[in-house]
This record gives structure tokens, sequence and C-alpha cells, in this order.
């Protein structure tokens, strides 16, 4: 499938609308300006469409399997890793004493979508790989980091995630992988691990696992797991993988979609292991892999979603038929409203992504604990937001197809189906949203407020050029904020839960007007002003019926008992 990543829209975002040049102007981040910034996206653009693009369907009929008992990847992903690893791209934000680039998380988050919309099955791969580094970085001891740091950055050794088991999913409290003391400053780690995005590979020499497990002392729940380094082989003295570890690939999962990604049943026999953190603190290094990877699935979603828009776009831009100018259904009304749609939507997605980005690098650069709350705040709205954008805009790539679209030969159907469970791993888009309401709220919902100043401050600079658009933004953030002292007013969590989802996707909503309406001011008479106006007026509205669900409460939501609902 070809592919052109959207540059120039990355520029004008970076440029224009999130202010990449306050982390440009930091210390930490002064040596990738703004025409940094731009070669690097260039670069990535030639990379991902020279060579990932053409795998994407590859990887869809001939997925990755198992033959006596070796995973074999599908043809073609030794070498896009191998482009990826050699183009330095799995270490971009990585730190440079241990061979990365120490990039901006921005950067890398444009980067990340891009290879997601080529192909989103090899990219969960280096995704792994980048929540490991991270979490390693800021909870591995000195050794642990000296030794493994290097190879998952130059991308010799993958990694992993290890969380969920047959019996504990989102209760990760729940699991009952073991580890026992060896005596020795190794633990030997055993249980069963499912859902193991890209547990096996034959193109890395190592592949590492964070796994979670309880020690012999460890409290039930939580607060008694710890987190361990697993290698699949054991490191030798000079680094080097050594002997096979005791643990092993049990079986790979026949999916929906993302078929070229190994999603393993993984098992553990007394293996080898690392503690990484404190004992019993395996959450919190968890977590901070956790949030690193929930922002790269919400660009996951954006990117399956513009490769879904090019393809759908693509198909209307040649196929015949009616009288219009263009003799293409591209110039059917409908069609045109289908593409405006995708089109406004993956701006929105992509532009709270960014942000979320660039909260996070000037956290990084500054320390300031105020971006670190704008980080945690919009991180499951960037999640949540930009994975059901690309599933709404990848199910509308097929509408635009038409019949063919739900004809597998077109390549339609795919994008729908590797992108669905994005909405799923790393924490539901319901636990996001009950995060944002609860954990991200615990401040009685001030950063909540003063996004809504922000946006409040712009729609009023912007009222002497785009009075109607001001307004329309300005209006949806009152409503929003009455929404948001009417759930923080709540001390029974089950009237936030119910009304979780649609407060963060009104919140999105709120969001995308802000964001598009920035960038109508700094394009006016151009093609992203009459986008800001098609979303401002026709999208943003959705923020209303929302925001009335979501202040309902939960006894609507409870009033059928489960014997009701089981009645015909």
């Amino acid at each position: 499938m070809t592919f052109r990543a959207p540059v120039s829209e990355y520029e004008f975002l970076l440029k224009h609308v999130i202010g990449y040049s306050a982390v440009a102007a930091t210390e930490r981040f002064s040596e990738a300006p703004m025409d940094m910034a731009r070669a690097i996206l260039n670069e990535a653009d030639r990379m991902c469409g020279e060579v990932l693009a053409p795998l994407q369907r590859g990887g869809d009929l001939h997925p990755a399997h198992l033959e006596n008992g070796v995973l074999r990847t599908s043809p073609g992903f030794g070498d896009g890793w191998k482009a990826i690893a050699e183009g330095g791209w799995i270490g971009m934000s990585a730190p440079q004493e241990h061979g990365g680039m120490g990039l901006p998380m921005t950067v890398t988050t444009a980067v990340n979508e891009m290879m997601a919309a080529a192909c989103l099955s090899l990219q969960l791969a280096p995704l792994m790989s980048q929540g490991q580094i991270e979490a390693l970085e800021h909870h591995a001891s000195d050794a642990l980091k000296e030794l493994y740091l290097p190879k998952l950055i130059s991308g010799e050794w993958s990694g992993t995630m290890n969380l969920t088991e047959p019996q504990a999913g989102s209760d990760v409290g729940a699991l009952s992988s073991k580890a026992e003391p060896n005596g020795d400053g190794t633990y030997a780690i055993s249980g069963q691990k499912i859902f193991i995005s890209w547990g096996d590979n034959d193109f890395c020499e190592n592949v590492c696992h964070l796994v979670l497990a309880r020690l012999p002392d460890g409290v039930p729940g939580t607060k008694g797991i710890s987190l361990f380094l697993v290698p699949k082989y054991i490191p030798d003295e000079n680094g080097n993988p050594g002997k096979a570890n005791s643990l092993k690939v049990v079986s790979l999962e026949h999916k929906m979609g993302l078929h070229g990604s190994p999603t393993c049943v993984m098992q553990y026999d007394g293996a080898t292991g690392w503690l990484v953190g404190e004992e019993h603190g395996g959450m919190a290094a968890m977590f901070t892999m956790m949030n690193n990877a929930r922002l790269g699935v919400g660009g996951q979603g954006v990117g399956a979603g513009e490769g879904a828009y090019q393809h759908a776009l693509g198909y209307a831009l040649e196929r015949k038929q009616g009288k219009t100018p263009s003799g293409t259904i591209a110039d059917h009304a409908d069609v045109r409203r289908m593409l405006m749609e995708m089109k406004a939507e993956l701006f929105a997605a992509r532009a709270i992504m960014l942000a979320c980005a660039q909260a996070i690098d000037m956290a990084t650069a500054t320390g300031d604990p105020d971006w670190k709350t704008r980080a945690a705040f919009l991180t499951p709205i960037a999640k949540a937001f930009g994975t059901d954008t690309g599933i709404r805009v990848a199910e509308t790539g097929v509408q635009v197809h038409g019949g063919m679209g739900f004809i597998e030969e077109t390549g339609a159907a795919q994008y729908y189906r590797d992108v669905r469970v994005t909405a799923i791993y790393e924490g539901t888009n319901g636990i996001q949203a009950m995060d944002l309401v609860a954990r991200k709220m615990m401040d009685g919902g001030d950063m909540a407020n003063r996004l809504i100043d922000e946006i409040e401050e712009q729609a009023e600079r912007a009222r002497p050029t785009h009075p109607n658009m001001a307004e329309a933004v300005w209006q949806a953030c009152e409503s929003l904020r009455e929404a948001t002292e009417w759930l923080t007013a709540q001390s029974d969590m089950q009237n936030r839960f119910a009304g979780a989802v649609p407060y963060l996707r009104a919140f999105a909503r709120v969001l995308g007007g802000h964001f598009h309406l920035a960038a109508a001011l700094a394009d006016q008479g151009g093609p992203r002003e009459k986008l800001a106006r098609f979303y401002i007026k026709r999208m943003l509205p959705e923020h209303a019926a929302l925001l009335t669900h979501a202040q309902e409460g939960a006894e609507g939501a409870m009033a059928l008992s489960l014997g009701e609902l089981a009645t015909g």
C-alpha cells in the first residue's frame, strides 16, 4: 500500500498550534529547533513510504506463526525492523549517554504516528521497546541500564510488557505469577501471561520481557506486585546473549486484525529475572512504561486513521460514477462530507496528541509540576480520543469504498480490523475515561478548568476575525465547565464513572475546536480555516449531547437488573 506522511501538517501544528518553539527554547532541547524537526520528519516520511508501507498488506495476508515452536514473523518484517533500528527511530527520545538521540517526545510522537500509518503491525514492536527503555531509565539499577539500554536503543534487542494473565485482565492485582529469590540477586519467575504483543521475533538477538510477579512476602492486590526484567537469553559475562532462559511462547492468538504482530501466550517456569525498581513497587515502574505507551497507542489510532483516510481519498478520486465535475464519487456531497469529517477529526486528534507530547517535553525540560499535571491530564484524552478517531475514520473509509470496502482485496477493511484493538489495549478507553474523572480530578478539577480558561482566552482573541467560530467554542467551554463542576461535586464515584466516556469525548471535542480555531487564526482564507469552520459548525455541537449524558449519573445506567438485561 502506498503512503505519504502529512509532513506539512505536522509542521503547521508544531509551529502554529502546539507551540513547539517553547520546547526548542529550553536548554534540554535547544539542539532540536524546528529546522531539525522538519528534517527528521522528512527522513521518517521517506523510510515509512519506501520501507514500511509495502509491508502493510503482507503482514495481514501472511501472519506471524509458530513453526516447530519457533516464531516466524511476516515476510519482510525483519528488513523493516532493521530500517527502523538503523535509522535510530527506536531511540529517538532515549538518553544520549546510552546511545539515544535525546529528542523531544513531540518529534518522537509524530514519527511514531507516521510508522503506525504505514504499517501498524510492525510499528507496535518499536513502541514496546520505547516503553521499556523509559521504564528502565527511571527505575532500573545502573548495572541493568548499562547492559540493556544500549541494546534496546540500537534495536539489537527488543522489549515487551507482561501484565495480563488469564484470570487477571484490568484487575492487575489479581495476578498469580510468582518470583522466588535465588540468593544471588536474581529471581526465579514462574507463571503464565497472555496478550503479550511481540512476545517473540526472529530478527532480534534477544527479547527482553518486563514481567509483573509477586514475591513470597508480597501482600494481595497491586501493592504486593514487583517488576522483573526477564530476557529470552541470559546475557553472558560479556553482555552477549548466552543460554536460553526458562520461558517460551506457548501459542499465538488468532485475532481480528494486526495479524503481522504476534500476540503471545508466554510461559515462565523458574525463569531468571532481575528486579526493576523497589520490591513491591512494580506498579509504579510499570506505569512509567504504560503512560508512555498510552500516548503512543493514541498515536497508533491517529496513524491508522491517516492511512485509512489516504486509502479512501485515493479510491474516491479514482472511482468513476455519476455526472460530476470530476466524473468521480469524490464530488458527491455525501462522499465529500465523509472525507471532510475524516480529515477534520484527524486534525483534532493529532493536535491533542501533540499537545500532550509537548507538555511531557516541557515537564522534562523545566521540572515544572504544572506541566507534569497537564501531561497527565491530557494522556487519557489523547489515548482514548486518538484511538476512537482511528476506528471511526477507518470505518468511514470502508463506507467511502462502498461495496468494495467490504471486499478484502481493496485493503480498506484491514485498517479497521487492525486499529480496533487500540481502544482496548494499554487500558481500555472506558478505563481511560474513569481515570480522567477520578484520579485526574483529585485536584477538584483545577487542571480541567485551567485548560478551559486557556480555550476561552483564545476564543476571545479570535472574536474580531472569526466571531461565529469563536462564540461557538466559547459557549462549548462554558458547558464543559458546568459539567466539570457537576462531576467534581459527585462523592459517589459511580455517578462519575457512568458519564466518564461521554465526558472525555466532550472534552476532546472542545479541545478539537480550540486547536481548529488556532489553525484558522494562522491560516486565514486558507484550507485549514475552511476545515476549522466545518469542524466547529458541524462536529463541535456534539459536545452538548455528550455533556447531557455525562451529567445523568449512574441511576439510569444501572436501572435494569442483570435479570432484566437478559430478558427478551
